[in-house]
């Protein structure tokens, strides 16, 4: 019955039993190396699909969280997936970080576009007409650089996208401000940015300690009237220094309140001022145009660094242009300095949010006494007339106080300039600079 049943058993007991009684023959011993493991399966255990582990690799692979210092004003793509973090070894405060998106290129480049420009990011380079490639920006000291580069996903599958695009972020701090010495503000687990140094720490309050008006040290050559203004704006991070002065290190600080201010800075201030004050109202927002539009005037490319803002105004209708019906204004003439009825017929529609009515030469005669007005180019009248209306919101009243002579053609100040974006709306509805800070905070 045995034999029948469990031959397979029996067949074991007698290898068993003859291997044991031959231990020590070459036949026993060419059978026991024949059913021991494959040597192979431990040094290459991949040879029948086994999962490899090397653990160096483990040990040095980047991490992939971003570092609680991470600072707050460098946009990060929404749509996209963090591979890696790698800090530099030098604790100087950089680092690289690499995220993978499966939208396209094009897409992550018009975001890049749109972001740093709004929130007044210096663009040193950027990717031509929505091509895939590097931005380069600036701003308090700091450089960032963000690589936009389409890539082929190899052995897809079902449902996976062939086509993804990789971005690297190279964050560099400022060197002015960072220091390990400062342990106080870093233990703080709220801080996001760069280490300042211990004096500048302490006097400054924890929540302003990165905003531009810590660049600005000459704000008090500016008219005792228009300072406070200029400080409200500094620190809604809205001001720039002059194109001259960001060129050079020693002057980076310096405001230049008294020197005249050109159409292109202009243009960057308005838009950043009435976004930041409407951050929380888009309809009210400026539009940026989208990456790779065509420039309307022959004389600022899109690839100018004051491009998006300036087209921006241009497409609301708040520039004359082509697009407003003025075919003679092909160029915007962008280093030329912003006269006093320009800047007028650019705010004053921000104000009213809506179309400026006719104005005759005699209205305004009346309204502000201007001895004059004659001077007044008539497009201008318009505005003119209508910021009469707003009463003591009024930019007139604001940037140049009681004056019969309105001198439309004289050049507008950095100082004035600012002092004119501190408030935007009616006598009795708007929104100031203050009124921006605290939502801010």
């Amino acid at each position: 019955m045995l034999h029948c049943k469990y031959p397979g058993v029996l067949l074991i007991a007698l290898l068993f039993s003859t291997l044991t009684g031959c231990a020590n023959t070459p036949f026993a011993k060419n059978i026991e190396q024949s059913l021991q493991a494959d040597s192979r399966l431990k040094e290459n255990p991949a040879i029948f699909g086994a999962k490899q582990v090397n653990n160096n690799d483990t040990q040095q692979q980047p991490a992939k969280t971003l570092p609680a210092d991470f600072p707050s004003d460098v946009p990060i793509y929404p749509n996209a997936e963090l591979q890696s973090v790698t800090p530099s070894s030098d604790n100087t405060g950089k680092f690289s970080a690499s995220w993978l998106s499966s939208d396209p290129s094009n897409f992550i480049v018009d975001f890049y576009n749109k972001e740093f420009r709004s929130n007044k990011w210096e663009v040193i380079k950027q990717p031509e007409d929505g091509q895939p490639g590097e931005f380069i920006a600036q701003r308090n000291n700091s450089e960032v650089k963000v690589d936009v580069e389409p890539k082929t996903v190899a052995n897809t599958q079902p449902n996976q996208p062939q086509k993804i695009t990789e971005l690297v972020i190279e964050y560099s701090p400022s060197t002015t401000s960072q220091t390990t010495s400062t342990t106080a503000t870093t233990n703080n687990p709220d801080f996001i940015g760069p280490v300042q140094p211990e004096e500048t720490a302490k006097s400054q309050p924890a929540q302003t300690q990165t905003t531009i008006e810590s660049q600005f040290d000459d704000i008090n050559k500016a008219p005792q009237e228009l300072q406070p203004y200029i400080q409200d704006l500094a620190k809604l991070g809205v001001l720039s220094v002059p194109a001259n002065a960001a060129k050079t290190d020693s002057a980076s600080n310096q405001f230049q309140p008294n020197t005249n201010i050109t159409r292109r800075q202009y243009a960057s201030w308005v838009v950043a001022a009435n976004n930041a004050m409407y951050t929380n109202s888009p309809s009210k927002q400026i539009r940026l145009p989208a990456a790779g539009a065509k420039s309307i005037f022959s004389d600022v490319s899109n690839t100018d660094p004051d491009f998006a803002a300036i087209q921006g105004l241009a497409e609301a209708g708040l520039i004359p242009s082509a697009l407003s019906g003025d075919s003679t204004q092909v160029l915007f003439r962008p280093d030329a300095p912003l006269t006093r009825e320009q800047m007028l017929l650019w705010k004053v529609p921000l104000d009213s949010r809506q179309g400026l009515s006719n104005a005759s030469l005699d209205a305004v005669k009346q309204t502000w006494g201007f001895q004059d007005a004659a001077k007044i180019d008539p497009k201008a009248l318009r505005a003119v007339l209508a910021d009469y209306q707003n009463g003591e919101q009024s930019n007139i009243r604001r940037v140049f106080g009681y004056t019969t002579l309105f001198q439309p053609k004289k050049a507008v100040t950095r100082a004035e300039a600012a002092a004119g974006l501190w408030y935007f709306g009616t006598e009795n509805e708007g929104v100031s600079v203050k009124d921006a800070l605290k939502l801010k905070q």
